[in-house]
C-alpha cells in the first residue's frame, strides 16, 4: 500500500492544490489512482502470491450472477437516495426544484461517475485491502479495519478541506461497513458492492449537480447534512445504519 501511495501522492497533491472544483478533484484523483492501481495489481498478485487471476480472486467475476447483483445494488443505492430526500421533502425540510432542462445529461454523468468511482474504490478497498487484512486478522477486526481505512482515505487532502469535510467521517465509516457486509453476503463477489456504492454516488450526483432540491432551513444542517452532504447528517446516518443492518442480515443468512 505504501508503494502505491508513493506513486499516487505526487500526482494527487497538486490536483488538490490547483483545482478548485471539488467534483473535478474527485474525478481526477480517482482516475489517477485507478490507473496506477490497475498497473500495479497484476504484478502484486503474480510475484507476491503467485496468483495470475488476481482480479477474479478479488471478486471481479465475469458471470451473469455478478452482473445481476451489480444492477440490484445500483437500484438499491438509487432508491435509498430517493427515499431519503423524498422523506425530507415530505417533512418540509427541503423543496424540490424544477430543473428538467439538462436532467438527462446529469443522469448519464451521474451513472458514469458513480460506477467509475465505485468500481475503482471497491476493487481497491473491498478487493485488495480486504484480502490483505483477511490473511492476518479475524473477520471482526477485518470488518472494522477495512471500514476505518476506507473512511480515513477520503481525508487525504489539504488540512482546511479535511476540517471542512470532517463531519462526514462517521457516514463514510458506516458506508464502509455496509460494503464489506455486501461483499460477504455475495460470497466474495464485488458486483453488489460496486452497484450499491455506485447507486448512492449516482443518486446524490443527480440531486446535487442537477440542483433538484433546496433546503428550507426548518431544521439545523446537522440533521439533513453539514455542507449539504447527507453523509454528515443525522438522517443520512440513520439510512446508512439501516443499510448496514440489511447487508449484515443478508450476509449472516448466506
Amino acid at each position: 500500500m505504501l508503494s502505491l501511495l508513493a506513486i499516487w501522492l505526487p500526482i494527487a497533491v497538486p490536483i488538490y492544490l490547483l483545482v478548485d472544483d471539488s467534483n473535478l478533484v474527485t474525478i481526477l484523483t480517482m482516475v489517477s489512482l485507478a490507473i496506477g492501481f490497475f498497473l500495479f495489481l497484476p504484478l502484486w498478485g503474480k510475484y507476491l502470491y503467485q496468483q495470475p487471476q488476481i482480479f477474479r480472486h478479488y471478486g471481479l467475476e465475469r458471470t451473469p450472477l455478478n452482473g445481476v447483483e451489480l444492477l440490484r445494488g445500483l437500484a438499491i443505492g438509487l432508491i435509498s437516495i430517493l427515499i431519503l430526500f423524498s422523506l425530507e421533502g415530505f417533512l418540509g425540510w427541503l423543496v424540490w426544484q424544477n430543473k428538467s432542462l439538462f436532467l438527462l445529461r446529469v443522469v448519464l454523468e451521474g451513472l458514469i461517475a458513480g460506477l467509475g468511482v465505485a468500481f475503482a474504490e471497491e476493487l481497491f478497498f473491498r478487493g485488495w485491502i480486504l484480502d490483505e487484512l483477511q490473511r492476518d486478522y479475524s473477520p471482526y477486526v477485518v470488518l472494522w479495519a477495512n471500514a476505518t481505512i476506507f473512511a480515513i482515505a477520503h481525508f487525504i487532502k489539504p488540512l482546511p478541506e479535511v476540517i471542512r469535510t470532517s463531519p462526514q467521517f462517521f457516514g463514510l465509516l458506516l458506508l464502509g461497513l455496509t460494503l464489506v457486509w455486501a461483499k460477504r453476503g455475495s460470497r466474495g463477489r464485488l458486483g453488489l458492492p460496486i452497484g450499491l456504492h455506485g447507486g448512492l454516488i449516482c443518486g446524490y450526483y443527480i440531486i446535487n449537480v442537477g440542483r433538484l432540491i433546496k433546503y428550507s432551513g426548518q431544521v439545523p444542517e446537522w440533521v439533513t447534512g453539514v455542507n449539504n452532504n447527507p453523509l454528515a447528517g443525522v438522517m443520512g446516518l440513520v439510512f446508512l445504519s439501516m443499510l448496514v443492518l440489511w447487508m449484515r442480515g443478508r450476509a449472516v443468512k448466506n
